[in-house]
């Protein structure tokens, strides 16, 4: 009972930073499968998953809050090892800390990639979001009321008068914006 308690109260780090080796899988066979996988045998790439890829999910759900991501970037991770299964050294640590940093630093470079790409929306975004204040300055009262109400109250021009108003305020922001 007390054994089965303490694994419940185990933490992600308990789980992701213990010995790989159980009494029944010492180091040195996890060594032994690193190497048949640098050697080209499938069957130890699928030992190395299977051992290994619930710890590589959880480590990198924790880091990527996205189920996809952390899916994509397990298989990505294992593709790695399988690519970089010639480099590993047992005297640097053990198998698990080596393909538990690999998933770590997927996971960063995923996260600092996505960030990237978001940045130059976010420029553009607020580069049009001013040229757009700048536009709003040329329009008259009305112009400005008649679009107001267009466009973000949703409400439409009931008279002609301010129909005129809203096609005179969208030619001259057409016209400041550079778009006609």
């Amino acid at each position: 009972m007390e054994a089965a308690q303490q694994k419940s109260t185990a933490t992600l780090g308990d789980v992701l930073y213990a010995d790989a080796s159980t009494p029944g899988e010492p180091e040195t066979d996890w060594v032994t499968l690193v190497r048949a996988v640098a050697a080209g045998d499938q069957l130890a790439l699928h030992a190395l998953y299977e051992r290994t890829h619930r710890v590589v999910f959880t480590l990198l759900m924790r880091i990527t809050s996205s189920r996809e991501a952390a899916e994509d970037l397990t298989v990505e991770v294992f593709y790695d090892v399988l690519r970089r299964a010639g480099t590993f050294d047992a005297a640097s640590g053990t198998v698990t800390a080596w393909i538990m940093n690999q998933a770590r630093a997927r996971a960063l470079e995923r996260m600092r990639a996505d960030q990237e790409k978001g940045r130059p929306d976010v420029v553009m975004t607020r580069r049009h979001e001013q040229a757009l204040r700048v536009a709003l300055t040329t329009l008259d009262a009305d112009e400005r009321a008649a679009i107001e109400a267009a466009f973000f109250k949703g409400l439409t021009p009931v008279d002609d008068e301010a129909r005129a108003c809203l096609r005179s305020g969208l030619h001259k922001l057409r016209q400041v914006l550079g778009h006609g």
